[in-house]
């Protein structure tokens, strides 16, 4: 194990500063960096960080232990593997290959060899769940990993291994017969025909449209670029969530690889309609593989005169930063993007106010998903008529979705909104199932009586997660698999989320032995009600869901259980 020296690390600091800048904004990189270079935060990187930014060391420590991706335990091996435990690849076959990682290891989950060559954890979604199982070597994905596959990888690292090869990025199947994905648009058409129009105009073609953040909270784009367009302020930031880390979804490492100019141009549009001279990419650490194709794109960006100053001869000024996240579910809620992005633990902030009013470093911000700027550019090249000729009056246009679990053709769909469950089901090869679940961790379960349900934003809503349950799935072993990650993401900082959810988690468990009954089972349905509503974030908010769409729905299936023996 390398020694850390004290002023060797005063001085990369230094150096990283020049790169990042001096405030709190630069922790978060910085501590990226020197982790690549050391493996691990020792207490002497920590110190250093803290004084070079003029923060506490404490502050420090709190953010590194808030990120699942940053260590701080020198003890840990040279190979850290990481092995994703969430639905997806639960169904996929997960266990088989936990149990081939410990044998190989001689070790169990959460410990290190004693050569200190490896150490074993679980990790949460990856958004590689149409080619699970999945995991991670240090910064190397690895997909549709078997248990006969284990020991090749196992010998691979003890032969001195660490390449980072660039996954396969692109899903097993993308339907390319929407709008969106076998769009023809070209040469930045949407943001040269923005950069023409008064920007009063490109607002009145957004809401024309019924554009809604595709995010699934579905607020109207048009209103959040309003509010921060008359927002009074010398500077103003447009933030792109590139943080999907609802499990099922894995849209967004397809279109940041297949899309990016789109999703760059939407920025831009963003930006001029604001007034705002800044923007942020804030990718998932998960998606590390994407940072430097992401980082060619900015700068191939700025020698074709489409970002820096007097972008396409138009007089306008943006320019876009990539920030990386560091494994934390709760950073795809905004307010705690925003936290994260400066410096601190990326937990949700109290609203009002909102971001469009006080948002990074108290400017007014607007923070949408990567298909919502996708959209944007092409409605800007194409018009809101364009947009609307597809989905319902209150949902318009069409919707991406990521589809894993029980199918033939898992992958990415572009379907219309106001299709029924069933219909999408059909689309996938999944017909048999006897569940999906629509919205990831934190959305409903709908069981087959109800598929005629329509995907809307006044039915069924989803920000893009789709899993279905084929008819042998145990619904309630579903349930845990939900409601064990949220007891691991959710941040802690709310009582409902932070105590509600291991109770929860508990009432499953006695469930599982067959010891609750029926009257307890309606106190936990309340408890889930009230999560609902007193919890502090709308990811706190939504932990329930699951829960309460499983019990209520297949209530015969997880009541009276004999447990299984050992």
């Amino acid at each position: 194990m390398q020694v850390i020296e004290r002023e060797k690390v005063k001085s990369e600091i230094k150096d990283l500063k020049a790169k990042y800048g001096d405030d709190r904004s630069a922790l978060l990189p910085i501590l990226h960096a020197l982790q690549n270079k050391y493996n691990y935060l020792s207490d002497v990187i920590m110190q250093e960080t803290a004084h070079s930014l003029d923060i506490h060391p404490v502050e420090v420590e709190g953010v590194v232990s808030f990120y699942s991706f940053f260590r701080t335990n020198k003890k840990q091996g040279k190979y850290v593997i990481r092995l994703c435990q969430t639905i997806s690849c639960d169904l996929a076959g997960k266990k088989n290959v936990a149990r081939q990682l410990e044998n190989e290891l001689g070790i169990k989950f959460g410990e290190t060899t004693e050569d200190r060559m490896f150490t074993l954890e679980y990790t949460n979604c990856m958004g590689m769940c149409d080619k699970g199982p999945a995991m991670m070597v240090n910064d190397r994905l690895f997909a549709r990993v078997t248990p006969a596959k284990v020991s090749d990888i196992i010998a691979d690292c003890r032969s001195n291994f660490i390449k980072t090869d660039f996954p396969d990025v692109v899903p097993s199947n993308v339907e390319k017969t929407g709008p969106i994905l076998n769009n023809d648009v070209k040469n930045h058409a949407g943001l040269k025909k923005a950069l023409k129009m008064k920007r009063p105009d490109i607002l009145a073609e957004i809401k024309k449209s019924g554009l809604k953040g595709r995010g699934g909270a579905g607020f109207p784009t048009s209103v959040k670029w309003q509010l921060a367009a008359a927002a009074k302020s010398d500077k103003k930031y447009v933030v792109c969530n590139a943080d999907e880390g609802e499990p099922g979804t894995f849209k967004d490492r397809y279109l940041l690889y297949q899309h990016t100019d789109k999703m760059l141009d939407g920025m831009t549009i963003a930006a001029y309609v604001l007034g705002a001279k800044k923007g942020y990419i804030y990718l998932r650490g998960e998606y590390m593989y994407l940072k430097n194709f992401l980082l060619e794109k900015i700068e191939k960006r700025k020698e074709e005169n489409l970002l820096g100053k007097n972008i396409l001869d138009k007089g306008l000024e943006f320019d876009i930063e990539l920030r990386m996240g560091a494994g934390a579910y709760v950073c795809g809620e905004e307010t705690a993007l925003i936290e994260s992005l400066e410096g601190n633990r990326g937990e949700a902030r109290n609203r009002p106010p909102f971001p469009t009013d006080v948002g990074l470093q108290n400017h007014p911000t607007t923070v949408n998903n990567v298909e919502t700027f996708i959209d944007s550019a092409l409605i800007c090249a194409q018009g809101a008529d364009w947009f609307q000729e597809h989905g319902t009056e209150q949902s318009s246009g069409t919707k991406l979705f990521s589809v894993s679990g029980d199918c033939k053709k898992p992958g990415i769909y572009e379907l219309p909104y106001g299709i029924t469950i069933r219909d999408m089901l059909a689309e996938v090869e999944g017909e048999a199932a006897k569940a999906v679940q629509i919205g990831g961790a934190g959305g409903q379960c709908i069981p087959a009586k109800d598929f005629d349900r329509k995907i809307s934003y006044e039915d069924v809503p989803s920000g893009g997660s789709i899993i279905v349950f084929g008819p042998e799935r145990d619904m309630l072993k579903v349930a845990k698999n939900f409601m064990e990650f949220f007891v691991e993401e959710s941040c802690g900082q709310c009582t409902p989320c932070r105590e509600g959810n291991p109770k929860l988690l508990e009432g499953i468990e006695m469930l599982e032995e067959g010891r609750c009954s029926s009257s307890y089972l309606s106190e936990l349905i309340k408890l889930g009600e009230t999560m609902q509503v007193a919890s502090k974030c709308g990811l706190g908010q939504s932990s329930p869901n699951a829960f309460l769409s499983i019990v209520k729905n297949f209530k015969s299936e997880v009541l009276g259980r004999v447990p299984e023996k050992v």
